[in-house]
C-alpha cells in the first residue's frame, strides 16, 4: 500500500536502534534500512511517500514497516 504522510522522525533505542516516523495523526511507522541519510535526523519534520511493507517483520516492531520512496523536509520556520 502506497501512502503519503506528514510527521516527525524519531530515533528509538530498541535493540540496535531503529528509526521511526510518527505521522501527524499519531500513527507510528518503522523506517526501513536503506532510507536516505538526510531524512534520518531526530526531530525533523517531513512529508514522506512510501510503501507500507506488510510482507516483512522487523526486530524493533514499533509499527508498520515503511519503505521510503521520496520525501520532502518541512522547515519549522
Amino acid at each position: 500500500m502506497s501512502i503519503t504522510v506528514t510527521g516527525t522522525i524519531e530515533r528509538r533505542d530498541i535493540g540496535m536502534g531503529a528509526w521511526a516516523f510518527v505521522a501527524d495523526d499519531g500513527k507510528t511507522y518503522e523506517i526501513l534500512k536503506g532510507a536516505d541519510k538526510s531524512l534520518l535526523k531526530a526531530g525533523q519534520k517531513a512529508k514522506v511517500t512510501g510503501q507500507v511493507r506488510e510482507d516483512i517483520m522487523t526486530a524493533a516492531m514499533i509499527g508498520p514497516a515503511l519503505e521510503v520512496k521520496s520525501f520532502e523536509v518541512i522547515n519549522s520556520d
